[in-house]
């Protein structure tokens, strides 16, 4: 027994080793605001393209940031068969703002067979910015807030590359228990499975993006097909930063203060939901990646902590060194969201939450209800059309 504890040891040690010195950096978190010196703007003009459907407690705050940007543009929100009232409140506050003439309300037609509902909407909004023929959209979600000079920053980024995609991962709401727990892991998490020094790299075929502020040039990706391409993806985001990249685009990620989300998840359940929504669509609905994230995620996470509840000194020690290199590599995330260190602690727990989600993600796949999201069920399993409505 003891000699299989410390070949476990071993491997952790080994897994926490590579994930510091070999995954990219990916925990040393840098800021994304380009220093006042950089400052040089890119051509062409820009659009945004706002898909919502029942935000209209959201919606609001989030025009507002967008018709006030420092660089002006045309915003077109395509309203995804709201039933709240989210056109209207859209409208009301950009009338407030004073910049009615930038708003473009787009009513979606009905969900065609083969596509998901946010790309459905996406692609209605890039085909009607077509007419104003801007080099650049810009892709964001209706409940992200964003600083004056995003805008400007993700344009100074692009030219700089010079890239293809540039986005910003949002400040994500977290003040209550359960976001203070599981909210700095997921951004972690994503960083972990893509490096945004990874991304970069073009010599790597990693490519990921983060869905709430995107900033894409629309000649490449008319070139790549459009989203057309990508339809029926569920993780639209990373499906487009992919489609890109094989295209020969480059990309840009990481993370900003200027953009923050104003979704709030009250509760646990609130975020598993979350996480159930996509998790197992990222594992291709395959049973046997499933299985090897449940392992390794066991050793990656779980074991180090109770690495220290046995009798080896060998053991305990590796455990410690194993938690320690999870708990500094954490601790960035931590006061990025500016919460007490102490919660460097806790991403085991974490973990643990986020592994029974995935696990949770494959039982809703197989029972046909997976990726629910606003009454849509959108991965469905055997169908290659992948977005059905709930009764």
């Amino acid at each position: 027994m003891s000699g299989l504890a410390t070949s476990v040891a071993m491997l952790t040690v080994l897994t926490w080793s590579y994930l510091v010195l070999a995954r990219g950096g990916f925990w040393r978190l840098k800021d994304a605001k380009p220093a006042a010196s950089d400052k040089a703007a890119i051509r062409g003009g820009v659009v945004a393209v706002v898909p919502a459907r029942n935000e209209a407690e959201l919606i609001g705050p989030v025009v507002t940031a967008l018709v006030n940007q420092s660089v002006a543009m045309p915003v077109l929100l395509v309203d995804d068969e709201s039933t709240d009232g989210t056109a209207d409140a859209a409208r009301w506050a950009a009338e407030k703002a004073g910049k009615t003439d930038a708003l473009i309300v787009i009513q979606s037609k009905p969900l065609p067979t083969g596509w998901t509902g946010k790309l459905w909407a996406v692609h209605q909004g890039i085909e009607r910015a077509r007419a104003l023929h801007p080099a650049w959209l810009l892709l964001v979600d209706a409940d992200v807030v964003h600083g004056p000079e995003t805008v400007a920053n993700l344009s100074l980024v692009a030219a700089q590359g010079p890239y293809d995609l540039v986005s910003f991962m949002v400040k994500l709401h977290c003040e209550n228990l359960p976001e203070r727990l599981l909210i700095p892991a997921f951004v972690y998490f994503f960083f972990m499975l893509y490096p945004p020094a990874w991304i970069r790299d073009t010599r790597r075929s990693t490519a990921g993006a983060a869905g709430g502020c995107m900033l894409v040039n629309a000649e490449t990706l008319e070139r790549a097909g459009g989203l057309e391409s990508i339809r029926g993806a569920v993780i639209d985001d990373c499906s487009l930063a992919r489609l890109l990249k094989q295209h020969d685009g480059r990309l840009w990620m990481g993370p900003t203060d200027q953009s923050r989300s104003v979704r709030r998840y009250e509760t646990f359940s609130h975020i598993g939901r979350m996480i159930s929504r996509t998790a197992f669509y990222q594992l291709r609905h395959s049973s046997l990646l499933l299985l090897c994230t449940i392992v390794g995620m066991v050793i990656t996470y779980l074991v180090p902590p109770l690495l220290l509840l046995t009798r080896s000194r060998l053991t305990i020690f590796m455990g410690a060194a194993a938690w320690l290199a999870m708990t500094i590599t954490y601790s960035t995330m931590v006061r990025y969201y500016r919460l007490n260190r102490a919660w460097a602690l806790t991403l085991p727990l974490a973990a643990l939450f986020y592994l029974g989600a995935t696990i949770h993600s494959a039982v809703r796949y197989w029972n046909g209800c997976g990726g629910d999201w606003k009454g849509r069920i959108q991965d469905v399993q055997d169908r290659h059309v992948t977005e059905t409505p709930l009764s």
